[in-house]
C-alpha cells in the first residue's frame, strides 16, 4: 500500500536526491515527530499543573478542567498514532459493502448535534441520495475523523455538500468551512502564510489515511480564511454498479476478520464497581476505542451534555429512573443509538432488536462477548 503524503515539503534539491523509499521513510519521520509532539506537549504542561498542586497542596476548577483537556489530547493523539499504524499495515482486511454515503453522514452529524452546538457553528447541508461501495466499518470512521476535524477548525459555518461528480460519474462529499474570520486578518500577507498551520493536525493526518486506506481521492484546497474539503468515491452505485462483481460485494455482516473495525469510536462504560471497571476494560482494550469510565448517573449526564459518544456501556444496578430518562432524552435525539447492558450475572447474551431497548450482556460473558456485540451494534447503526 502506497504511503501518503503527510504535509511534508521537501527542498527541490531533496527530491533530486531522495529515491522513492528515503521519501517514505522521510514521510513517516515527519509523523513519528508529530505524535511525540501532539502527545508530550500536553502532558508537559499536565505535570507543571501537578507539580504546582503538590506545592500549594490545591488545585481549583479551572485548572483541573485544563489538567483534564491536556490528558485528553495527549490521549487522543496517542490513540491516532494507533490508528494509523493499523491503518497503514497489510493487516487490514476490508469487507466493501453498498452503502448509503448520504444517510451516513446524516447520522454522524446529527450523532455529533450536541458538539457543533456547543462550537457555536453553523451547519448547512446538501445532500443528494447517493450510494457507495466501501467497508462501512472505515467510512463510519472516516466521516467522524473529518468531522472532528472540521470541529477544531471551524471558527463560524460549516457546509458539507454530496453531489455527483459529472465526469467520471463519482460519488463526491464536499466540505466547506471558514478556519480563520476575515476580520481577524490584520496583515493580510502574514496570516495566509501561519494561519493554515493548525490544519495539519494529526486528526488530519488520519482523515488522508484511512481516506487512501478505502481507495478514495482525497484533496483540500485552503484558502486565506477558507478551506474546502473533497472525497471522491470511484465505486458509486448506478443502476449498475460497474466494474464491480457480485463477489466483491459482502451483503452480510463480514467484518470479524478486522481485528480493529471500530478503532477511533468512542465509548462511554457508566460503573460504580472497579471490578466491572477493570473487567470491560480488558474486554475491549485491544478494539483501538476512545473509552471514558464514570463511576455514576450524575456523571454521565454531565459527560454527555455537550457530546455524545458512540455507545454506552452501563451496569443494570444503575437503570434507575434518572438513567431511564438520559436514554430516552439521547434515543428521542439519537434513535439508533447503541445502549448495551451489563447485568450482574450469568452468561446470556442478547442482541438488540427492534422493539427492545438494546443489547444485554451477562458479567460472565463480558470477556468473551462484549468485542463482539459492540461490533455488531456500532456497525448495524452505521
Amino acid at each position: 500500500m502506497d504511503t501518503p503524503d503527510f504535509g511534508h515539503s521537501p527542498t527541490m534539491s531533496d527530491a533530486w536526491t531522495m529515491d522513492p523509499q528515503e521519501q517514505e521513510e522521510r514521510r513517516w519521520m515527519d509523523l513519528l515527530a508529530q505524535v511525540s509532539a501532539e502527545v508530550s506537549g500536553p502532558l508537559t504542561s499536565s505535570m507543571e499543573r501537578i507539580s504546582a498542586l503538590l506545592t500549594t497542596g490545591s488545585i481549583d476548577s479551572q485548572s483541573v478542567r485544563a489538567l483534564r483537556g491536556e490528558l485528553d489530547r495527549a490521549r487522543s493523539a496517542g490513540m491516532i498514532g494507533q490508528q494509523l499504524a493499523r491503518l497503514a499495515s497489510r493487516r487490514l482486511k476490508q469487507h466493501p459493502e453498498r452503502v448509503a454515503l448520504t444517510q451516513m453522514l446524516r447520522d454522524v452529524l446529527l450523532q455529533r448535534a450536541r458538539e457543533t452546538q456547543a462550537r457555536g457553528v453553523q451547519l448547512k447541508q446538501l445532500l443528494q441520495p447517493i450510494e457507495v461501495v466501501v467497508d462501512p466499518s472505515l467510512l463510519f470512521s472516516l466521516l467522524n475523523t473529518v468531522l472532528d476535524w472540521v470541529l477544531d477548525c471551524a471558527r463560524s459555518h460549516i457546509e458539507f455538500r454530496i453531489d455527483m461528480k459529472t465526469w467520471p460519474a463519482y460519488g463526491r462529499l464536499t466540505c466547506r468551512f471558514v478556519h480563520q474570520p476575515l476580520d481577524e486578518l490584520d496583515d493580510r500577507t502574514a496570516a495566509a502564510s501561519s494561519s493554515t498551520a493548525h490544519l495539519d493536525s494529526l486528526t488530519w493526518r488520519l482523515a488522508q489515511q484511512t481516506a487512501q486506506t478505502m481507495g478514495l481521492k482525497i484533496d483540500r484546497q485552503d484558502e486565506m480564511a477558507a478551506t474546502t474539503l473533497t472525497i471522491e468515491f470511484p465505486r458509486t452505485v448506478h443502476d449498475e454498479i460497474e466494474g464491480v462483481s457480485v463477489v466483491e460485494i459482502d451483503q452480510g455482516f463480514g467484518v470479524s476478520d478486522n481485528s480493529k473495525p471500530l478503532a477511533g469510536s468512542h465509548v462511554l462504560v457508566v460503573a460504580s464497581t472497579r471490578d466491572n471497571r477493570s473487567l470491560i476494560r480488558e474486554a475491549i482494550r485491544h478494539m483501538g476505542l476512545l473509552v471514558d469510565f464514570v463511576g455514576s448517573v450524575d456523571e454521565a449526564e454531565e459527560f454527555c451534555r455537550d457530546a455524545l459518544p458512540h455507545a454506552i456501556i452501563f451496569e443494570s444496578v444503575l437503570a434507575n429512573d434518572r438513567f431511564q430518562k438520559l436514554r430516552n432524552g439521547i434515543i428521542a435525539e439519537m434513535p439508533t443509538f447503541v445502549f448495551i447492558e451489563i447485568t450482574m450475572e450469568g452468561s446470556a447474551l442478547q442482541l438488540s432488536t427492534q422493539g427492545n431497548e438494546g443489547a444485554r450482556i451477562g458479567r460472565d460473558a463480558v470477556m468473551q462477548s462484549l468485542p463482539s456485540a459492540l461490533i455488531f451494534e456500532l456497525s448495524r447503526t452505521a
